[in-house]
């Protein structure tokens, strides 16, 4: 198995959380893992990035190239757009579509939503508003994440498996909210 994928959206928003978990997985599955990660501005509110390389062989380079991602994981519409020249043309964009307006100049939203309908897999839903209805509304990231499962290549067990290795240390309360959002964004994901 390779995946490349492009994590994408706003400081505070969870990308890195997205990458640790699935990275988690992929290591104890013994797969060869690289990440680059650019954080904008370092602080809550500035875009984020993550290339996200996934395989069973070694892996040469931490970036991924035009053209060579196999998904667009965000959590934020137009931030899943400015990466739109590395997805291949087979690749996915799962993202959600509650935008995050932190510039003057936001973008008519339904022009982004126009452009990523535009894309033939994609999957585009409002994954605050879910995390919300279950209880769970600082795990909006991982209900993406969830969406996102059967085109990552692992299973729900794996990804719940590195859920329980991440937030453990932060109660079973953090552990049980986040896998209702991962269960969530699977639902809708399928």
């Amino acid at each position: 198995m390779k995946k490349d994928i492009i994590l994408a959206g706003v400081g505070g928003q969870g990308i890195l959380t997205i990458a640790t978990i699935i990275g988690t997985a992929a290591l104890k599955r013994g797969m060869h893992l690289k990440q680059a990660e650019v954080h904008g501005m370092s602080q809550r509110g500035g875009d984020v990035q993550s290339h996200l390389r996934l395989s069973d062989e070694a892996i040469w380079s931490d970036l991924i190239s035009f053209g060579g991602a196999d998904m667009i994981l965000s959590v934020e519409p137009m931030e899943a757009l400015r990466y739109l020249p590395y997805l291949n043309a087979e690749g996915w964009i799962i993202t959600n579509a509650v935008p995050f307006n932190n510039i003057a100049n936001y973008p008519d939203v339904e022009d982004i939503y126009s452009e990523i309908k535009s894309i033939p897999n994609h999957v585009l839903f409002e994954a605050d508003t879910i995390a919300k209805e279950i209880k769970a509304s600082r795990s909006m990231n991982i209900v993406v994440l969830g969406a996102a499962i059967k085109h990552l290549g692992f299973t729900q067990a794996e990804i719940e498996d590195a859920i329980r290795a991440i937030f453990a240390r932060k109660g079973e309360a953090i552990v049980e909210a986040n896998i209702r959002a991962l269960q969530a964004g699977i639902a809708i994901g399928n």
